[in-house]
């Protein structure tokens, strides 16, 4: 998607033209190879990866399961129209655009796009909200996943003006 329309996307939205500026959230490349990583643990559908980041997902995946934690994908690429989606949805449920974006990243900010970013859940908690925090399975991200390449894009207090989302790590190879 172009600037132009990216821009026009956002004032549909009620999204401010400086957004990616002001939330130090660089424009994303959409992935244009996805490779399917398994089914999502909440709806089963399918979760769909960048070929690298899936690689690096599912070794990350298997070094968790031998030491007795369970990784579970919920969310992985996400188009640009999804995204917008997403949004139009919690705004027609009566919510503020300035409370969706402490929440979502704008049509065209998200990670997700890249194929890159994926949401985990765990057996206990795919409710992607910060009780995940509290997992057994956060934790073991926290301390390894690292050494497969993937970050935790939005800890506690983070420069993008999104919530802590202990779930969402981001493949950075």
């Amino acid at each position: 998607m172009n600037k132009q329309a990216l821009l026009q996307l956002w004032a549909r939205l009620g999204i401010p033209a400086d957004y990616a500026r002001s939330r130090h959230m660089p424009v994303q490349r959409e992935a244009r190879a996805l490779v399917s990583i398994g089914p999502a643990a909440d709806d089963g559908k399918p979760v769909r990866l960048a070929p690298r980041a899936a690689a690096a997902w599912r070794r990350m995946v298997a070094a968790a399961a031998d030491d007795g934690v369970t990784l579970l994908p919920i969310s992985g690429h996400r188009s640009v129209a999804r995204q917008a989606r997403l949004i139009r949805r919690k705004l027609a449920a009566g919510q503020n655009i300035t409370d969706v974006l402490h929440l979502v990243a704008a049509p065209g900010c998200s990670e997700h796009h890249t194929g890159r970013a994926i949401d985990v859940g765990s057996p206990e908690d795919c409710a992607l909200d910060e009780d995940f925090a509290q997992t057994a399975e956060f934790r073991w991200l926290n301390n390894h996943a690292a050494r497969f390449g993937y970050h935790l894009s939005y800890p506690q207090k983070n420069a993008h003006g999104i919530g802590h989302e202990p779930w969402h790590w981001c493949w950075h190879g």
